[in-house]
């Protein structure tokens, strides 16, 4: 079932487990990230890069991630698009800016993958905290 595949993803990133991780994303994944009105496309290879220097991060400093699932919107027979935002406690405090990701994931085999992802970096917290679309559409 995706939600306890979706549960199981936002533990790993949690946890920053990227043993983990690295195996719930796909191979052929294909990402775009908007930072500061920049665009910048990537690939798998790139992806993981990128969140074994977060989790290093993360498991370095007195650092926790916040992630929370605002939707899940099925897109294709076997694909559901997860709208979920993401950001740091430190010392436990909340920054004040988060990552809003659009996670398209597709079953694959046994299991889902994440295949695709559009992220807007830099959102403010309480932007995020007032997302009204909090309906599950699966």
């Amino acid at each position: 079932m995706f939600e306890e595949y979706l549960e199981k993803f936002m533990s790993a990133w949690r946890r920053s487990s990227i043993q983990e991780m690295e195996k719930m994303i796909s191979l052929d994944y294909q990402a775009r990230e908007i930072t500061g009105g920049k665009i910048v496309d990537y690939g798998f290879e790139e992806s993981m890069k990128g969140w074994r220097e977060a989790f290093t991060y993360v498991k370095s400093h007195a650092v926790e991630w916040k992630v929370e699932k605002v939707a899940v919107i099925p897109l294709r027979e076997e694909e559901k698009m997860a709208v979920l935002w993401a950001t740091m406690l430190v010392d436990g405090e909340q920054l004040s800016n988060a990552n809003l990701f659009f996670d398209t994931f597709k079953k694959q085999g046994d299991g889902w993958k994440l295949i695709r992802n559009y992220t807007e970096a830099g959102v403010p917290v309480r932007k995020m905290e007032a997302l009204a679309f909090s309906a599950d559409y699966s």
